[in-house]
């Protein structure tokens, strides 16, 4: 049978399709409810069909090894229940079921009975067709769904953000929304990163159809979808996972370990059946709601116990990882795997079978601080800074990187993208914009918050929406402009995109002139050749020579002070010939303070 299948794979470690077996699902005019409660003495389901605690219906123990079951008929959707197990020490404990599908809107805790395959695809040609992305553009938006807008005092439901974001992303350039975390979480302030319900879509914004209804118009519209995933610690809510049939059973058994520096409860990832639960857990969403990626969070904790490499390496949760990810690709070649990784531990996006973690990209957070540390200093000291933003080309091809800027960037006092940039209001959109043209130049994927684009000033707030009455002012219009044409830009050339991890892709022209703070370096397809030139002083240099690979004639396609873009107006209308200077071939431009500049050449 194959329940008996997934079970047995279940305490092996290795099954995806727990939730096949667990949980509550509807078959044969009822439904069957399964839970895993090894150390519990007697275990009851009660919900609203049962008037609670006035008629439990008890459940059956199957498995010598803890798994409970009982099939109920005639039960509705949208029923709400919970288990009631008594534990070995005769305590009574009323737990949301860990593989629910659904649940109350908080601050309700109980699971709620839903039909998942009520829901409808029409995106087989994208599913069969999407890929890793390594020679295509990646460019996503980060979203939290319930600040991008709001209605009055509640946030977008799942049909709302549909009409709305998926022409948004689409006209701004987009390749893929990222999702912070949809799993049901108990406080809004967690920003769904301390999870109750890793099985259930929250219901904050609506329910599983309508959300199935939303991921099948993005792909509709050519967009990807990309969820993040929590795997490191839950909640320690009393319905919720932790101790839950009295004993550790998620969790380690030490409290030292049991407990994360989040004040929750860390993940036992030596556990064979956590392993399973969590496994299954990111097929779910990838199998039931067509997500095309899954971004793991806090990788660095399950690399080191509790992200310290004094401690050591968690080989339990290393194990876990790899298998997770062979597990992925293995059922679902085309979707993305994505570490947050803060650590330097090595050979991130290694294949598994090669001793790597399996991750195909790794958020390059060591290029986002060198980047903004050096935006945020006083171009007066740059001089001393100048390999801030040279070194990440030392290390870049030593794994697949993504360049982010999340939300993480946006809150805790940081001040935004914008507000980080040194000088006056002008000079902070001068550089903002000089910012993100290198950005985009530089090799590797792309991420950013929602309201980067616009120049806010004020930091994330998941109660309020995005600033959107900014657009109302000329500096941050034009700089929303200008962020959407570097979107449409960096998917038009592949010079920008089809070779970011080969070594002929990019070429520094000139990374040593840390007296002018001056950067120039090329990105190349096979088609083509893009020139990115940096200013990062406040002085304006003219008729300034710089090298290029090819001679011919090099357009302009973007320059950061057009004064379109809020900027001072000096651009170059006419595409340049190449000259010869000092024996070697280059184009003669003008810079103007803090100014980027692309320039394109066609190969012949």
């Amino acid at each position: 049978m194959v329940q008996d299948r997934i079970l047995e794979e279940f305490f092996q470690g290795h099954t995806s399709r727990a939730y096949e077996v667990f949980g509550a699902n509807f078959i044969d005019g009822g439904v069957q409810f399964t839970v895993y409660a090894p150390h519990a003495e007697v275990v009851w389901v009660v919900g609203s069909f049962t008037n609670w605690d006035d008629h439990p219906i008890n459940m059956e123990r199957i498995h010598s090894k803890g798994v409970w079951s009982v099939f109920v008929p005639n039960l509705n959707e949208w029923e709400v229940y919970k288990f009631k197990i008594q534990t070995r020490s005769g305590k009574i404990l009323y737990k949301a079921d860990p593989y629910a599908y659904y649940s109350e809107t908080r601050p309700g805790t109980a699971s709620k009975l839903v039909d998942i395959n009520k829901i409808q695809w029409e995106d087989s040609s994208w599913i069969q067709s999407r890929s890793l992305n390594f020679d295509q553009p990646l460019n996503i938006y980060e979203v939290y769904a319930g600040g991008w807008k709001r209605n009055g005092e509640h946030p977008y439901s799942y049909d709302m953000l549909a009409d709305a974001l998926i022409p948004y992303v689409k006209q701004n350039g987009y390749t893929h929304i990222e999702l912070m975390p949809l799993s049901e979480h108990p406080f809004d302030g967690s920003w769904g990163y301390q999870v109750s319900g890793y099985y259930a879509l929250t219901s904050r914004y609506g329910n599983p159809v309508e959300f199935g209804r939303f991921v099948n118009r993005c792909h509709q519209a050519g967009i990807g979808v990309i969820m993040d995933m929590v795997p490191v610690h839950f909640v320690k809510d009393d319905f919720g996972l932790r101790y839950f049939d009295g004993e550790a059973l998620y969790e380690y058994g030490d409290e030292a370990n049991a407990n994360s520096q989040w004040g929750t409860m860390n993940f036992n990832l030596w556990s064979e059946v956590v392993r399973s639960f969590l496994i299954s857990s990111a097929t779910f969403w990838v199998d039931t709601y067509h997500m095309d990626g899954i971004r793991i969070d806090a990788v660095s904790n399950l690399i080191y116990w509790d992200g310290n490499r004094d401690r050591g390496t968690n080989q339990g949760a290393i194990d876990f990882i790899k298998r997770l990810n062979y597990s992925i690709h293995h059922e679902f070649p085309g979707v993305m795997m994505i570490a947050e990784d803060s650590s330097d531990f090595a050979n991130v996006t290694a294949s598994s079978d090669k001793d790597g973690l399996g991750f195909d990209y790794k958020w390059d957070l060591g290029w986002m601080n060198d980047t903004l540390h050096y935006y945020e200093t006083d171009p007066l000291y740059r001089y001393y800074d100048h390999n801030k933003l040279t070194f990440s080309m030392a290390y870049f091809y030593s794994e697949k990187f993504l360049l982010p800027f999340s939300h993480d960037e946006n809150v805790h006092g940081k001040k935004t993208i914008v507000d980080r940039m040194w000088g006056s209001y002008e000079q902070k959109f001068a550089q903002a914009r000089n910012l993100y043209a290198y950005m985009y130049a530089h090799p590797g994927k792309k991420l950013n918050f929602m309201g980067n684009e616009l120049g806010s000033f004020r930091e994330f707030d998941e109660s309020r929406e995005l600033d959107w009455q900014l657009l109302q002012y000329p500096m941050h219009d034009s700089f929303h402009q200008y962020i959407q044409k570097l979107n449409q830009i960096y998917s038009s050339y592949d010079s920008l995109y089809q070779n970011d991890y080969r070594y002929d892709g990019f070429k520094w022209i000139d990374a040593d002139n840390n007296v002018q703070s001056v950067y120039s370096f090329y990105r190349q397809s096979d088609s083509e050749c893009l020139v990115c030139i940096l200013n990062l002083s406040g002085n304006m240099y003219q008729d300034f020579y710089v090298n290029v690979p090819y001679k011919g004639y090099y357009k302009e396609i973007i320059n950061s002070e057009d004064s379109k873009y809020g900027g001072c107006g000096l651009i170059h209308p006419r595409a340049i010939r190449s000259c010869r200077h000092e024996g070697k071939d280059c184009i003669k431009v003008n810079l103007a303070p803090f100014v980027a500049i692309y320039f394109v050449i066609r190969k012949k």
